[in-house]
């Protein structure tokens, strides 16, 4: 079986809207806009391009990476990655030719069967809504999350507020950086 992991940019408060300077959001790109830029914080980004066999995605995060992140260097080991976008909407004309091999999916019984697939761990990038739904069907196994020092009051949150029964997590890595952000590696228990 393989690990589905979520990874997030995600304020204190929980929000993880528009973190890189994506329009529609009064806070948008609120990682880098206060906040010194320490390469060491960001080890686990170049991290998770190594050790992930494939990227999952929302429709939304998909439709806002895919005209950028292809022709991007530091996204490059994503470029031959196979991707997966959840989405209902979307068709194989809305692919972008020059990101790699791409798959549709159309529900979450679909990434349930993914993850019975050989192979290495699964990233999924932004997607708030995806990661909401994705926690509420006990889909991801890990979280990566930068925290970062601020409180953002609305936006899109990672975590979803279903009234459902204690998901307990492990913490299994951490670390706080001079800047104020803190990694936080979390395993599901199941």
């Amino acid at each position: 079986m393989r690990t589905l992991i979520s990874t997030a940019f995600i304020s204190l408060d929980g929000v993880v809207e528009g973190p890189g300077g994506e329009p529609g959001y009064r806070n948008s790109g609120w990682t880098f806009k206060d906040i010194a830029f320490l390469p060491e914080a960001f080890e686990i980004k170049g991290r998770e391009q190594e050790e992930a066999s494939a990227m999952l995605l929302g429709r939304t995060s998909y439709e806002a990476f895919s005209p950028v992140w292809p022709d991007m260097a530091d996204f490059a080991d994503y470029k031959a990655m196979p991707k997966y976008v959840v989405s209902t909407r979307l068709t194989e004309d809305d692919l972008v030719p020059n990101w790699g091999e791409t798959t549709i999916l159309r529900t979450l019984d679909d990434v349930a069967a993914l993850k019975q697939t050989e192979g290495g761990p699964i990233i999924v990038h932004g997607s708030a809504t995806l990661n909401q739904a994705l926690s509420d069907a006990g889909l991801i196994d890990r979280y990566h999350l930068l925290v970062f020092p601020l409180l953002l009051g609305a936006g899109k949150r990672l975590f979803s507020a279903t009234d459902k029964d204690t998901q307990k997590l492990k913490l299994v890595e951490h670390e706080a950086y001079a800047n104020g952000l803190q990694k936080n590696v979390f395993d599901v228990v199941r």
